[in-house]
């Protein structure tokens, strides 16, 4: 009888076995981090899918919920200090270029950053300093809006010694006087521009620079000067008519209504609001609040129209009614008020300078409206008054990468450069504030990040699981209409903020999804013993199969 001998099985081959038939290739892997698109929309330059992450991954790393949006809040906080007040107000670019988009909707981005905000004024968390040292070196910012607060943050963190002045008796430029408070209720703004001003920051309020103190003279007391004057000034229709008593610009409207005037609209009260954007929203939904009939006239359709779709979905919700293809060409007048509004149909045509179609009037589409009141809220522009030395040509402030202006130590930003988003203002205070610290310090320009930004073509998106976006709760049309300043979009629970962060997909960067390691036969991959660390490779048991890179859901890995 023939004896059967089993053979052993060699340790270290399993699945590996033939790995030394198969074919070596000389490519290797390698993890290369890529810009996340979020990120590389975002003005502010913030680092959303770190902040996203460090809520969605905190149950498995062994965190509270607490702990992770306290993290977050201070990632949030390196590049921009309004968390809160931007979670409420940024249309938020960044979601319009989410790889989500791709499945069933991008991330609510905006949503989780309002939460961490909130979650920053609640704990009362500081801000933090970037060094104890207290310079020598002075700096003047004209204006308190969104940019001056940011660049006046970004320099006092730094040590420098910062003077802010601005020409109102409060601070926040627009964020106060041109956003109503059931879009940004005051104590949000407050709380934010507090954690500001306990870094240090000198508040001047009442000081017009330009009449009541000289742009030399800031330029002669301070080390540097950062203009950010915003734009205060409503352009005109420009159409016969509108030099009447009861014709505003959509600034002039928000800015007396705040400050607590009482504004003549009628009796009753039938405004119509001529502009597109979020001024002619904000101003449109004021009047409906104080009891008026109303109807806003834009020239093109829904589509081309630059305010954020949530507000104007609310305010079709309240009773507004949108005029779409619709143009001013005259007022008519009764004495020194307006009456009517004479309007014409328009159709859109080719593209214009902004990208958007150019509307034509269409002949013989003569039609009226009859108005107690008109608000022009079709753009604005800054007062340059003291500042003409700023100005080139017919451009506004022309400033260079760094933020510098020709005029040697002053730095502007914000509207000054042109009409943008807060969070775009934001982002102007912190280049001009890191472009004024490297001049001041004699430091070279820091080198630029030239990641790539990852697109859904590089990524695997059968791995991650279809979740539809969470919606805030919204309160009821007539609870909004009765109260000029209650808020009407109440924000994510607690529990919806963490299931929105998980849905993040973590474009460009490992989230420990187990992928590689799984798929890789010849084991040359290490699994962390610790949760967050990033898995190793062991070249010398790989053959460069690019298992591993190909099946990647966030295109961390890369074939070299």
């Amino acid at each position: 009888m023939v004896k059967k001998v089993k053979k052993k099985k060699k340790r270290g081959l399993g699945m590996g076995a033939t790995s030394r038939a198969r074919e070596q290739s000389p490519l290797r892997p390698k993890h290369v981090e890529k810009m996340p698109p979020c990120r590389d929309r975002c003005p502010s330059g913030n680092r959303i899918r770190e902040f996203v992450r460090s809520i969605a991954q905190a149950e498995r790393l062994g965190k509270s919920t607490e702990d992770a949006l306290e993290e977050a809040w201070y990632i949030y906080t390196e590049t921009s200090p309004f968390p809160a007040v931007c979670g409420r107000v940024c249309p938020a670019p960044c979601e319009s270029e989410c790889n989500r988009k791709e499945l069933e909707g991008p991330v609510g981005i905006n949503k989780i950053e309002r939460a961490i905000g909130d979650f920053g004024i609640e704990r009362n968390l500081e801000l933090k300093r970037l060094t104890e040292e207290k310079l020598t070196q002075r700096v003047a910012i004209v204006g308190s809006g969104p940019s001056g607060l940011s660049c006046a943050y970004q320099l006092a963190r730094r040590g420098y010694g910062v003077t802010i002045f601005e020409a109102e008796d409060k601070p926040g430029g627009m964020l106060r006087w041109g956003i109503p408070d059931y879009r940004l209720p005051p104590s949000v703004l407050d709380a934010e521009i507090q954690k500001i001003l306990d870094l240090g920051v000198e508040l001047r309020c009442g000081v017009k620079v330009g009449r009541d103190l000289p742009l030399d003279e800031l330029r002669n007391s301070y080390d540097a000067v950062y203009v950010a004057l915003g734009a205060q000034q409503g352009m005109r229709l420009g159409v016969e008519g509108e030099d009447a008593a009861n014709v505003f610009s959509g600034i002039e409207f928000l800015n007396r209504f705040h400050h607590g005037e009482t504004i003549d609209l009628g009796n009753p009260p039938a405004v119509l609001v001529v502009g597109g954007g979020d001024t002619a929203i904000d101003a449109a939904r004021i009047c409906r609040r104080l009891g008026a009939d109303v109807t806003i006239l834009y020239r093109r359709t829904r589509k081309e129209m630059p305010a954020i779709d949530q507000e104007v979905e609310e305010a079709l919700e309240e009773g507004i009614r949108i005029e779409f293809l619709a143009a001013p060409t005259g007022l008519k007048k009764d004495g020194d008020r307006v009456t009517a509004v004479r309007c014409m149909r328009m159709e859109l045509g080719e593209p214009d300078a902004s990208g958007r179609r150019r509307p034509i009037p269409v002949e013989g589409s003569e039609f009226e409206v009859p108005a107690t009141a008109v608000i022009s809220a079709i753009s604005q522009r800054p007062d340059f008054g003291g500042f003409e030395p700023l100005i080139e040509g017919k451009s506004w402030v022309q400033v260079d990468d760094q933020g510098a202006t020709a005029l040697d130590g002053v730095w502007a930003g914000g509207d000054v450069i042109s009409l943008d988003l807060v969070t775009t203002a934001i982002g102007h205070g912190r280049r001009a504030a890191e472009g004024i610290d490297r001049r001041l310090l004699g430091k070279a320009a820091a080198e630029t990040d030239h990641m790539e930004v990852i697109r859904t073509d590089r990524m695997r998106l059968d791995h991650y699981e279809k979740t539809e976006p969470l919606q805030p709760a919204v309160r009821p049309v007539d609870d909004r209409l009765r109260s000029i300043d209650v808020e009407v979009n109440l924000g994510l629970s607690r529990e919806q903020v963490v299931a929105e962060s998980r849905r993040c997909m973590s474009c460009g960067y490992c989230f420990d999804c187990e992928k590689c390691w799984m798929y890789c036969q010849d084991q040359a991959i290490d699994k962390p013993l610790e949760k967050g660390v990033l898995y190793t490779f062991k070249m010398e048991n790989c053959t460069g199969c690019k298992k591993c890179a190909e099946e990647c859901p966030c295109g961390f890995i890369e074939m070299h």
